[in-house]
């Protein structure tokens, strides 16, 4: 059963998206990703919000570029975390206009917003409030974070 939703708001988000998805097989966390646009599929998108828990989900992703209502409108719809990631669409205004509409969230609907074609980060984060509850993954969390670390350390070595 799918933990984590990523769902964007064209087939053209995909190769930002992507990188959430290859993050969140790499943790071994099962996933479902799908299309849902907040201006096309409206009836959609609200039935995704508001089912999206009896299925398992217990985060979702919501990639969106250009005015990007999707993030903002699944959290309006549902009882889970979401976590924003604005992409710099090519009818976007160099991605601001993205970052914006899923920043600025009105009182009671938050969304967690990463940087502009953040989606890696959003797979983390995703998994790290996954890892808050299951040991599982905390602890391939803490691999993760650990191999960062390693990585760092040995470019140092390499300097001189």
């Amino acid at each position: 059963m799918a933990k984590i939703g990523i769902i964007m708001g064209s087939q053209s988000d995909l190769p930002v998206m992507q990188e959430a998805i290859d993050i969140l097989k790499e943790f071994n966390i099962a996933i479902e990703v799908d299309i849902v646009s907040a201006h096309r599929t409206p009836e959609k998108m609200i039935s995704y919000g508001q089912e999206a828990h009896k299925r398992g989900i217990q985060v979702i992703i919501a990639g969106a570029g250009g005015a990007a209502h999707l993030p903002g409108m699944i959290a309006a719809t549902s009882p889970l975390p979401v976590i924003g990631v604005p992409v710099k669409s090519s009818n976007s205004i160099d991605g601001w206009d993205s970052v914006l509409s899923i920043l600025q969230m009105p009182g009671g609907v938050p969304v967690a917003t990463v940087a502009l074609n953040g989606a890696k980060n959003a797979g983390i984060l995703a998994a790290q409030i996954i890892g808050s509850a299951d040991k599982e993954v905390q602890k391939t969390i803490i691999e993760y974070k650990e191999s960062l670390k390693s990585k760092v350390i040995d470019s140092a070595k390499n300097i001189n």
